[in-house]
């Protein structure tokens, strides 16, 4: 196989290293160069993380209560609203030991987590914990991926999380079995599960977030069930080809997964699918179009430029606390993923 470096039109690696984005500095020493956290350079930008630039902005935003915007809006104040501030921490690599990081993961178990199933719901139950109607499976991954990140993987409730994935995270690929027991019935969010339709077809942001959340628990302390579940996505993805339609795959299931975004929310695109499959050790030839589609994207020097915002927004000023970059201009964070899919890809 070829050396990842060789498919590039330029080495990206210093402009990433560049002290302006303290997080891509960190990931690309840890990630991409192999620095080990003792490494001085490295301790001195996770330092830097919470020191200087987005994440102390974003940190300063958060109520006393460990929230952001109202407290009943964590999932529905796109993107403002705790949900979001935590995935967006989580991927810029902030300390889940800070006190301010703990008190938002607090908020969002005790607010958002379903009491009775594990899962995690965009409303509030009035009688405590999450609406057990409302659970969604793309908020559940996504929660549990933070949380994980943020060292609760032993938490007792995020193992309910993780288990909720794993008992109840479908993989339907246009069957004609309609379930009609929670949380596959009409009254939460059908269209997660196939709902309406001739045959049933699980959302794909289900399954991806799913997948990232998995892919985040380390190998040794992966349960068989996981492991299983694991293996059942991640074939769920291939036989898609990553972006395509799995009964007609000269057909692309949505124009919008072409275009490279960051952060990712609550939508996808093939960039973060790759960056999944790859990091779970997947090599395969079904994910070969989306890896030429994706080299293909870059200039060049190297770099990804930033094509999309999370839908249906189009500014970071207006629906974020803070501007992360400048849409279709080069993305440090886009080129840092993609050099990742690379590296892990031809290794």
């Amino acid at each position: 196989m070829s050396n990842w470096k060789s498919v590039l039109k330029g080495d990206p690696t210093e402009w990433l290293l560049e002290k302006d984005n303290p997080s891509v500095r960190y990931f690309t020493l840890t990630d991409i160069l192999d620095r080990p956290e003792k490494d001085p350079e490295v301790t001195k930008a996770k330092q830097d993380i919470m020191r200087t630039g987005i994440v102390p902005h974003i940190l300063a935003k958060q109520e006393n209560g460990g929230y952001w915007e109202a407290p009943e809006t964590f999932y529905t104040a796109k993107y403002k609203g705790t949900v979001w501030q935590l995935v967006v921490l989580a991927e810029l690599g902030a300390d889940g030991k800070d006190e301010r990081i703990k008190k938002a993961c607090e908020f969002i178990l005790e607010n958002s987590q379903d009491r009775e199933s594990g899962g995690f719901s965009e409303f509030r139950d009035e009688k405590g914990g999450g609406s057990h109607d409302r659970v969604l499976p793309c908020l559940t991954g996504n929660m549990v991926w933070s949380l994980v990140r943020f060292g609760y993987l032993d938490d007792p409730r995020v193992q309910r999380g993780v288990n909720w994935i794993v008992k109840y995270q479908r993989f339907d690929d246009g069957v004609k079995d309609l379930l009609d027991d929670w949380p596959y019935d009409r009254r939460g969010h059908p269209h997660c599960w196939g709902w309406p339709g001739p045959s049933v077809h699980t959302c794909h942001m289900g399954v991806v977030k799913a997948l990232k959340a998995l892919a985040e628990i380390p190998g040794d302390k992966r349960s068989k069930d996981v492991k299983d579940t694991i293996t059942e996505g991640a074939e769920y993805m291939l036989k898609h080809h990553v972006h395509k339609r799995s009964h007609e795959l000269t057909h692309v299931s949505v124009p919008e997964w072409l275009k490279f975004g960051f952060p990712p929310m609550w939508n996808t695109d093939i960039l973060e699918i790759l960056r999944i499959l790859t990091k779970l050790g997947y090599r395969d030839k079904r994910m070969r179009e989306a890896q030429d589609l994706m080299i293909s994207k870059q200039d060049g020097q190297g770099r990804w430029r930033l094509e999309s915002l999370p839908p249906p927004q189009k500014s970071f000023n207006r629906f974020f606390h803070v501007s992360i970059e400048k849409k279709s201009r080069p993305s440090k964070w886009i080129t840092l993923n993609a050099v990742r899919v690379l590296k892990e890809f031809y290794s």
